[in-house]
């Protein structure tokens, strides 16, 4: 999936996260993450962005991440969100990222 335009997903509410994914010149993910809990649980919520961005086959993409204590599932759920306003796709195959988690 190619990341395309700037999109957004989520909102700064307390258990939420905001997602903001940009398309990135070079084939990598960046992260820039801002969260209260990251010396507990950055290394989690990357994980988290980076796995289900691979999952989508995204390669190159620039994120900003406004954590407000997120659980891992609203973290995928927002990042597949902001993937797929960013790559310009109006369908989901829930049934594949479902079986994500299996």
């Amino acid at each position: 999936m190619k990341i395309v335009k700037n999109a957004v997903a989520g909102t700064v509410e307390s258990s939420d996260i905001m997602i903001t994914i940009d398309a990135n010149e070079v084939d990598e993910i960046s992260i820039d993450l801002e969260s209260s809990m990251e010396k507990q649980f950055g290394q989690q919520i990357r994980k988290v962005i980076e796995e289900t961005l691979k999952n989508l086959g995204v390669t190159a993409a620039k994120i900003t991440a406004i954590d407000k204590g997120a659980l891992d599932c609203t973290i995928q759920a927002r990042t597949i969100t902001a993937a797929h306003r960013g790559a310009e796709k109006e369908t989901y195959d829930w049934k594949e990222i479902d079986s994500w988690n299996a």
